[in-house]
């Protein structure tokens, strides 16, 4: 993939968006300090180069009372991509991350019971080729919950 460029614009409607996806062009062109069609232009450039989607995000303890699991993986390092993309596959996994350390995998998933997350692991995730070790840990209680965790950049403020 090419290199992205990112001016100050760019971050301050990313950051606006990322707080508020509702904000109108206006607004963050008043926020901001520049013309709304400045706004509009770069937010549809953003869209069409795929940077930026715009999506419903819900919490998901809204969806009754789902177990939430993370799954750790270590996996055969030739064949960790496929693996990845096998199992973001699966309906109940939310999550697939790439990660260094003792396991190379982070699987996040919502299951509706604890039957149904020892079924996925190994009826679906541990026959996978590559799998090695698997370790499921469930959350208890979530003392911070952010469903916004694909930020660009940290931020307080929208302002560039």
């Amino acid at each position: 993939m090419k290199d992205i460029e990112f001016d100050d614009t760019d971050r301050g409607i990313l950051d606006a968006l990322g707080n508020d996806a509702r904000m109108s062009n206006r607004s963050i062109a008043n926020l901001l300090g520049v013309a709304e069609g400045t706004v509009r232009a770069r937010i549809k450039r953003l869209t069409a180069r795929k940077i930026l989607r715009f999506t419903a995000i819900t919490d998901y303890r809204q969806h009754g009372t789902p177990l939430m699991a993370l799954v750790r993986l270590v996996a055969d390092h030739g064949k960790l991509e496929a693996l990845a993309t096998q199992i973001s596959d699966i309906t109940e996994i939310r999550s697939v991350i790439v990660t260094l350390g003792r396991t190379n995998l982070l699987c996040i998933g919502l299951f509706e019971s604890q039957e149904r997350l020892a079924a996925v692991c190994s009826e679906q995730i541990g026959i996978l080729d590559g799998v090695g070790e698997l370790s499921i840990s469930t959350v208890v209680h979530a003392v911070k919950y952010n469903e916004r965790m694909a930020r660009l950049r940290p931020s307080q403020s929208c302002q560039p």
